[in-house]
């Protein structure tokens, strides 16, 4: 798809922003900051992880922006098989951090889409684990022409790993507003979508918006569930926005810091909401100290996040490429 400059810089955006959220997160995970404390890249972790080297959230967002970026259909067939192959080959790179729901599935090899399917399907107890909505984002680069393509692949490449129907819906909703905010500029998609969801969805999820636009993250505080996880991450977002200036460039790194902030699961609601973020306000508006010290699996650095998103956008074109018709 032919974008804009401003276009361009907001589908780099997604993935630069999100890993940037989750490397940002990664020293403050399952604890909470003093509130006047300074939220920066300090690494460390549960992962021991070096300042700005990002988690299991990005590189399994990675995984799937490495498939997208061939120009390959992901959301079925060879596409979504190739999707599960990359996770498999990231879980056995030995990461420092995995989730335990996604640790189950992936542990047994799966050796297609399918079969990693039903292993998740099969799994017992409760399977609504923030995991699939940490690594949704690169979807919507893949279907910015594409609404109802958007909305099937992030279902069809949540439920891999995790089988909940609200893990799905958030997938679906956050997806959707990804992709809307690349091509508007705006954060209106995560009620937009809500507009053309069944009644019961929009009965669910509605009012658990509006809590987190107004409330605090006592209100959700169990941020390692999938629907407190994207509650933190819009809480993050809408509480830290400036109404009064339609080029806040800095909102982008307030609302990061927010979300770490809310505590608990903090690399992955500052990665959540760095998707959407990113999506948003672009890559030009996540901080350059920022940008040059991200890095993570596969030993890609922030160019790299870029290079994935451009080429996951123009269908698999490699990043230089151009048509008689662009160049005109």
């Amino acid at each position: 798809m032919r974008l804009t400059d401003d276009g361009t810089d907001r589908a780099a955006g997604v993935l630069v922003a999100s890993a940037a959220g989750d490397a940002l997160g990664a020293g403050y995970e399952f604890t909470t900051p003093a509130p006047g404390a300074v939220i920066d890249m300090i690494g460390g972790g549960i992962g021991a992880f070096a300042p700005g080297e990002w988690t299991d959230d990005t590189s399994m967002a990675v995984a799937i922006a490495e498939i997208a970026a061939t120009g390959v259909d992901i959301s079925a067939g060879s596409g979504l098989d190739a999707v599960a192959a990359q996770f498999v080959r990231w879980y056995d790179s030995g990461p420092a951090d995995i989730g335990n729901q996604t640790s189950a599935v992936l542990s047994r090899r799966p050796a297609s889409a399918g079969e990693m399917r039903e292993i998740a399907w099969s799994l017992p107890g409760r399977k609504g684990g923030n995991g699939s909505l940490m690594r949704t984002a690169p979807v919507a680069l893949a279907y910015l022409d594409d609404a109802e393509g958007c909305v099937r692949a992030a279902r069809s490449i949540g439920l891999l790993t995790h089988h909940d129907d609200r893990a799905v819906e958030a997938c679906e909703m956050w997806t959707y507003a990804i992709r809307h905010a690349v091509l508007h500029g705006t954060f209106d998609g995560v009620r937009a979508y809500l507009e053309g969801a069944p009644v019961g969805v929009r009965g669910y999820w509605g009012p658990l918006l509006d809590t987190a636009e107004r409330g605090t993250p006592d209100d959700f505080p169990n941020n390692g569930w999938v629907v407190d996880a994207l509650l933190t991450a819009w809480w993050a977002i809408t509480t830290t926005m400036d109404t009064g200036t339609a080029s806040d460039l800095g909102h982008l790194r307030r609302a990061l810091e927010q979300a770490v902030r809310a505590g608990h699961d903090t690399d992955t609601t500052a990665a959540i909401a760095g998707g959407l973020l990113g999506a948003r306000w672009g890559a030009s508006a996540v901080p350059d100290r920022w940008r040059r010290l991200l890095h993570g699996w596969p030993g890609y650095r922030a160019d790299d996040l870029v290079r994935l998103a451009i080429r996951t956008v123009r269908g698999g074109r490699d990043v230089m490429a151009t048509t008689p018709e662009e160049e005109a």
